[in-house]
């Protein structure tokens, strides 16, 4: 999946803390995406893990298989 910079149309690049705008500097934060019914999933963190729970009938989710889009709400 290829997100766009809602600032300037450029391509974001994805890392460990979220999404940034090589071309204006921008950062964007994550959601975490439910593959099966395409909804943000619930971020459970106990212990060191980081866990991904579908409120929305999928239960668990595997951190692999996990889509992460930019917070554009959140820059």
């Amino acid at each position: 999946m290829s997100a766009h910079c809602p600032n300037c149309q450029q391509l974001l690049t994805h890392s460990d803390a979220g999404f940034d705008c090589r071309h204006c500097g921008s950062h964007f934060g994550e959601i975490a995406i439910c593959p099966d019914c395409h909804q943000p999933l619930q971020v459970l963190k106990a212990c060191g893990a980081v866990d991904y729970f579908c409120q929305h009938g999928d239960g668990l989710i595997s951190k692999k298989r996990v889509t992460f889009i930019p917070d554009v709400a959140e820059s």
